[in-house]
């Protein structure tokens, strides 16, 4: 069996490679060449362990996740694990990977694609508001799907970001793209192309101005309960549709629930993914059209991307 840890998954990654798998992800998803049962959840004394299974006609996979809320005064991640991946055939273990970086760059790379088919192509900054470990991933992938000359960072907290900044503008490793704090949102969101928030906040984090919003790509990936969201209501003034991986999403997300339920969005505007992407138009044009594309991730996602870096792994 092998296993594989942060260093050695990290020195494997290819972004577009990773942004590509994403999108055989979603035609998986179309062809319902997959089984996806609902993640059972254990828990003990305020301490969850989550089962995330996932059956494709190649390989079966689950993510394992430990959510010990007490951990943070700790110093340590609240949320940790593994992706466990067996043998289609026999069920035998054949490779367990680092969970909290299959799901970093996996959910970088779903918003990479969304950045891929739903930006302009002359885009050229991002503005990442929250400044975590999937602010960092988003800023990477927005990179890598567009010719990105300047990412903007804010983050609500006060905490001292020059050693995130200077580690990010490292890792993106052009000469040509710069990495720059805003000192406030409205700042970021003037100065931005497109827009990844990735906070976990109950209450939306842009601003609810439809001038400053307007012409943007936008991309939510924070909100994943329904007392969670990040985008303001102005939003639905402003596009036609909102993009979404799998329909449970509007059930999960408080970025889709709260609308739905005061009938600001209606099931008219709700676009699947795969089937969009499927029909091989995309919102790419030069014209100055706001898209929002709303993430909630599934169990899909972390089997195909930790296949593919087991398959990188025995290519090397």
């Amino acid at each position: 069996m092998i296993v594989l840890d942060k260093r050695a998954i990290e020195s494997l990654i290819d972004l577009n490679q990773m942004m590509d798998q994403i999108e055989e992800a979603y035609r998986i998803f179309g062809a319902g060449e997959y089984y996806m049962p609902p993640r059972p959840v254990v828990e003990h004394e305020k301490k969850q362990l989550m089962y995330m299974p996932c059956y494709t006609n190649e390989i079966i996979g689950t993510k394992i996740l430990s959510i010990f809320p007490e951990n943070a005064v700790l110093g340590l991640p609240s949320i940790d694990g593994v992706v466990l991946l067996n043998d289609h055939t026999t069920g035998a273990p054949i490779a367990i990977l680092d969970g909290q970086t299959v799901t970093a760059y996996r959910t970088g790379a779903v918003g990479g694609v969304g950045i891929r088919h739903l930006s302009r192509k002359d885009c050229h900054t991002v503005g990442i508001v929250g400044a975590g470990v999937q602010g960092f991933h988003q800023a990477l992938y927005a990179c890598a799907a567009r010719e990105i000359h300047t990412v903007y960072i804010y983050n609500h907290s006060d905490r001292d970001l020059t050693e995130y900044l200077a580690r990010l503008e490292k890792t993106i490793d052009n000469p040509d793209t710069k990495v720059v704090q805003c000192k406030t949102v409205e700042e970021l969101v003037r100065l931005s192309d497109i827009i990844c928030t990735t906070t976990p906040a109950t209450e939306p984090v842009l601003p609810n101005d439809k001038d400053l919003l307007a012409g943007k790509c936008i991309i939510a990936i924070g909100s994943y309960t329904p007392k969670m969201r990040e985008i303001p209501d102005v939003i639905w003034d402003l596009v036609d549709k909102v993009y979404i991986e799998l329909p449970y999403a509007c059930e999960e997300s408080g970025d889709l629930s709260q609308p739905i339920a005061e009938g600001r969005l209606t099931e008219d505007r709700i676009v699947l993914m795969d089937q969009y992407l499927a029909s091989g138009t995309d919102e790419e044009t030069n014209t100055k059209k706001t898209t929002y594309f709303k993430s909630v991730g599934m169990g899909l996602f972390d089997v195909c991307i930790a296949q593919k870096i087991l398959e990188m792994a025995k290519e090397r």
